[in-house]
């Protein structure tokens, strides 16, 4: 018997091995750690060989099992993937991938949408890699159905995403009814839609996500009974909605209890160029796109990411009354000129939840709030509780608003050591908190209690032409923070560790 993960060049058929051995299917000896390859140019009554490979990614899921290996030649493959099968922890997991260096195109021109699916497409699977493809044009001007790049849904566990490009994935129909329902599309979904078994283990790395025209959904999105995943090294641009999205309480799991996603890391990736003024599934010029957004969410960290020229760098909210995201962590995150804030937290008007033990750590927020709104670089919305606010850079452009909060319901929250600048001056820089609004850093201090050690000073970035926000070595920033080694973290944007002086810096940068 062949040792597990060995991978193999199969000669035969799988038919006829199949008849030859007087089994329904290959030999379990044989196939474990197999190779299969796939061409435009094959045929699914091929061997399945390098020489002489098959012609369908379909007919590779139906066949392939654990330790299997199938490699995608260059071409475009206009059909759709139905994953159903399972890699295990024993013989390892069943690997689709690109082939050395070409480029496998999955296009879904001409393909009809049925309900919520995905051109590639992963139900109850567990130990599935998808990796190296090119996934485009799956397109729908249908209300009510939902096209996706890869959708992953029900339960499982140990799934990879790496290295893929989707694009094009579109619904253009038009929304109905008062509240604008019924076009929706993702690039990369996850949606746990089981109980008790979770979505679990996901690990989604390195993929660039583009030109998507997503209605009210999402770029990105981990939903419902989700339970530990990892978001990394992900390029997010140029859609018409939320980059990246960790959902609670939107009834995907048939149970309340689990329905939140959880446990995640989302980390290095880089957002820009995210906006829903033109998407119609909103009212004209709206401005709600967050290019990392936490509704419901909870139990995760969001950090050294970039987000950019979005609507909002990144938000933590819930959407739902009497529930919460909470403890989720934000820090060493570069964060610039995004459109309506920088960071926003709270429920967006009194009738949603809160944001309950979350904290703010070691991020530079830097001339947001770009429409001249007033949100300012900090937009503190509706009922947040017992939440750290440390350690962060805010530079104000012409607004000259710091931080925002119109609502009384703000309690437990605790903010110091920031570091804030406005370039027309303090005299002009304005906080409101509790819906008072203070001009000016001493009155500000004085009415609030908040930021008795912060300052008010410019941070003396190397190169804000260039986007450089790197300290110089005269910054006040350095050394100035408050070194909770419970909130901060072990490294700063650029992967340094955070204490390299005599304390930690203010700001995304050691």
């Amino acid at each position: 018997m062949l040792k597990y993960g060995t991978r193999i060049i199969i000669g035969l058929s799988i038919v006829a091995l199949a008849v030859s051995c007087g089994n329904a299917a290959p030999s379990k000896a044989i196939v474990e750690g197999a190779e299969y390859y796939i061409s435009p140019s094959g045929s699914d009554s091929n061997a399945g060989t390098i020489a002489s490979p098959w012609k369908t990614l379909q007919h590779a899921a139906d066949v392939a099992v654990p330790g299997s290996t199938v490699y995608v030649r260059g071409g475009v493959y206009n059909q759709k993937l139905k994953i159903t099968r399972s890699g295990s922890a024993e013989q390892g997991a069943i690997t689709f991938t690109n082939y050395a260096s070409e480029v496998p195109v999955i296009d879904g021109t001409g393909l009809a949408v049925s309900g919520s699916e995905g051109i590639v497409d992963l139900t109850d699977a567990n130990y599935i890699t998808i990796k190296g493809f090119e996934i485009q044009n799956y397109t729908t001007a249908i209300n009510g159905v939902m096209p996706v790049g890869i959708y992953v849904h029900g339960s499982g566990s140990n799934i990879t995403l790496s290295n893929n490009k989707v694009h094009d994935i579109k619904n253009t129909a038009t929304p109905k009814g008062s509240d604008l329902s019924g076009r929706e599309a993702h690039g990369i979904a996850v949606y746990g839609t089981k109980t008790p078994d979770s979505i679990n283990n996901i690990t989604i790395d390195s993929n660039e996500l583009y030109n998507l025209v997503l209605g009210s959904s999402e770029s990105l999105v981990v939903n419902g009974n989700v339970d530990t995943f990892k978001i990394t090294n992900n390029v997010i641009h140029d859609n018409d909605n939320i980059g990246i999205d960790v959902i609670g309480f939107e009834g995907k799991s048939p149970n309340v209890a689990n329905d939140q996603a959880r446990n995640g890391l989302i980390k290095g990736n880089q957002v820009y160029n995210i906006t829903s003024s033109n998407n119609p599934s909103y009212e004209k010029g709206s401005t709600k796109a967050g290019g990392i957004y936490v509704d419901g969410g909870k139990d995760s960290v969001i950090e050294q990411n970039y987000s950019y020229n979005n609507d909002i760098g990144i938000e933590i909210a819930s959407e739902h009354a009497g529930k919460s995201t909470s403890n989720i962590t934000i820090r060493s995150n570069m964060i610039y000129k995004n459109r309506l804030t920088g960071i926003a937290m709270g429920g967006y008007d009194t009738k949603r939840g809160s944001t309950v033990n979350c904290k703010i750590v070691n991020n530079t927020l830097y001339k947001n709030d770009t429409l001249g709104g007033g949100n300012g670089q900090l937009y503190v919305q509706y009922d947040t509780q017992n939440n750290v606010i440390k350690n962060n850079i805010m530079v104000t452009d012409s607004s000259n608003v710091l931080v925002y909060n119109e609502y009384t319901k703000n309690t437990g929250n605790i903010v110091d050591y920031n570091l804030y600048f406005a370039p027309t001056g303090n005299a002009n820089a304005s906080w409101t908190w509790k819906n008072n609004e203070y001009t000016g850093f001493s009155p500000y201090k004085t009415g609030t209690g908040n930021d008795a050690h912060s300052i008010f000073v410019d941070p003396k970035f190397v190169n804000i032409s260039l986007n450089d926000f790197h300290l110089q070595p005269t910054s006040p920033a350095i050394d100035a923070g408050s070194t909770d080694n419970a909130i901060i973290g072990e490294y700063d944007l650029d992967g340094k560790g955070r204490v390299q002086g005599t304390a930690v810096n203010i700001g995304a940068y050691e």
